[in-house]
């Protein structure tokens, strides 16, 4: 069974794209994965972002992707709204991935801009419309340019928003102005992507977030996210400002990295990362203590 959602808030409102967890020698755990699932929703979560590339997802196999969506999957049940990333680069490889995780159980699909060989516009639109008509899952866009190199413009958001399962849009571009247009026009659930940017995204007329910083502080995201939709305008910012030095030391270095550390420093399911990616060597990881309990974290 599903959880319940609206059309406004389609994946719930405090999202974390979670860690793939490993094991010592590198290989998927899967009961760590669980147990950590678990932990993200007992903490204020409502829903999960899976083999995302916080998931690491360009160094796990299509394999592993299904046994990690169907291990989540079982652990939260209806608690929380598990959202499968199925983007690549290829059409046909995102569509085998998207039919792949509603077999496991996903609620729902995040399809990242195709990276790296930069289509057209009109290529953007084929290939999510495509991965869109693959499931009777909502579909979630993820405008990343920074990592794609390749931006989804309004006009193509406006499109793809008569699809009636392309639903809402993972904002990480850092336009406020595009934004605040293309959320408008498009009527599409909004959420940040970014989250040094989530209280102004929501200001703008973002539903919530996907965060990476959830991983530690969800009760707070969702104490400034209750407090905006309030119209506590002073509490709202001041959580804000409090989560600053979690937002700066979490993105000091690439996001998994210092997640992992993090995670591992609390005594949480965590693990080795898998090459490209390293670990944060003494100085950093020293660095990043100071920076979370600045921020309220205990680790």
């Amino acid at each position: 069974m599903a959880p319940i959602s609206t059309p406004q808030t389609p994946f719930g409102r405090v999202l974390t794209a979670m860690v793939t967890p490993f094991t010592s020698d590198g290989a998927l755990d899967l009961d760590g994965a669980q147990r950590l699932a678990a932990h993200l929703v007992d903490a204020g979560n409502d829903g999960l972002v899976v083999n995302g590339t916080t998931g690491e997802s360009p160094t796990t196999t299509d394999a592993e992707k299904s046994q990690l969506v169907r291990a989540v999957v079982e652990a939260v049940g209806d608690r929380a709204h598990v959202v499968a990333g199925a983007g690549t680069n290829d059409t046909w490889h995102s569509v085998e991935l998207a039919r792949a995780a509603e077999a496991a159980g996903a609620h729902g699909l995040l399809a990242v801009t195709p990276y790296y060989n930069k289509p057209p516009q009109e290529g953007l639109y084929r290939h999510f419309t495509a991965i869109a008509d693959a499931t009777g899952l909502p579909v979630m866009l993820y405008d990343i340019p920074g990592r794609s190199g390749t931006a989804i413009e309004t006009e193509t958001i406006v499109r793809l928003a008569e699809h009636p399962r392309i639903v809402a849009n993972k904002d990480a571009k850092g336009d406020l102005g595009s934004a605040s247009w293309a959320l408008t026009r498009s009527g599409l659930a909004w959420y940040s992507g970014d989250d040094m940017l989530n209280l102004p995204l929501l200001s703008v007329g973002a539903v919530g977030f996907v965060s990476v910083v959830g991983h530690l502080v969800a009760p707070e995201l969702r104490a400034l996210l209750e407090a905006h939709l309030s119209g506590d305008v002073a509490k709202a910012t001041a959580v804000h400002q409090r989560l600053l030095p979690v937002y700066t030391g979490m993105f000091r270095a690439q996001g998994v990295i210092t997640t992992k550390r993090a995670l591992a420093l609390q005594g949480l399911p965590a693990g080795p990362l898998r090459l490209p990616l390293v670990e944060l060597g003494p100085e950093q990881t020293e660095r990043l203590k100071r920076d979370l309990s600045a921020g309220g974290v205990q680790l």
